[in-house]
């Protein structure tokens, strides 16, 4: 290996290791915390290095953000490829949904703690669009496929997504129904939505 790419794989290594540091501060004090200065400390540089490579802490953190994306988009495609119908396939993707809201649950928040409008994403974030393309395409298809206006496949969408991002939304701030109650009370609101769809 020559001087130039093992360079540039100490770079990408040193980049690497700054995103995790981020990841877990986030995780153990709350993304509040976050600092250049914390995330040097772990990773045993100072803080200029870090600026080498992000300009500023919301830098770092919309890097984060595409990261989640980018992880919740891999798992619902898994998901959605073990089925055929497109309800199946909307059932698993939003079941997948769930559970990286809650397995990743300070990425989610990160990813979702701002205003997300249906259909609209941050142009600086395009790994956002992924997760409604795939259940966007899902929900075209189980209405009967091309002729169905984009309004309409946008409404679905936003049905489904206000259902399970509200009962996520209330599981992270108030903990005490069991497992058990909200995996049902999620299936039969993907259930009702779907069936609303099929009409």
């Amino acid at each position: 290996m020559g001087s130039k790419e093992r360079k540039q794989r100490l770079k990408d290594e040193t980049r690497c290791n700054i995103l995790d540091a981020a990841h877990t501060i986030g995780k153990h004090e709350g993304w509040q915390s976050l600092s250049m200065r914390k995330i040097a400390d772990v990773i045993e540089y100072t803080p200029p290095v870090i600026y080498e490579y992000f300009a500023n802490k919301e830098a770092l953190l919309l890097e984060l953000t595409k990261k989640g994306y980018l992880m919740l988009s891999r798992d619902m495609e898994a998901a959605r490829n073990q089925h055929h119908l497109p309800e199946k396939q909307l059932e698993a993707m939003w079941l997948t949904y769930w559970h990286f809201a809650f397995t990743e649950k300070e990425l989610y928040q990160l990813m979702f703690g701002i205003e997300v409008n249906c259909c609209v994403f941050d142009n600086e974030i395009p790994e956002s669009e992924v997760p409604a393309t795939m259940i966007s395409n899902a929900i075209r298809e189980l209405m009967g496929g091309e002729n169905v206006s984009e309004d309409e496949v946008c409404r679905r969408y936003y049905t489904f997504w206000s259902v399970v991002h509200g009962l996520i939304s209330i599981n992270l701030v108030r903990q005490g129904v069991s497992e058990d109650i909200n995996k049902q009370v999620l299936r039969d609101a993907i259930g009702g939505v779907i069936r609303a769809i099929k009409g």
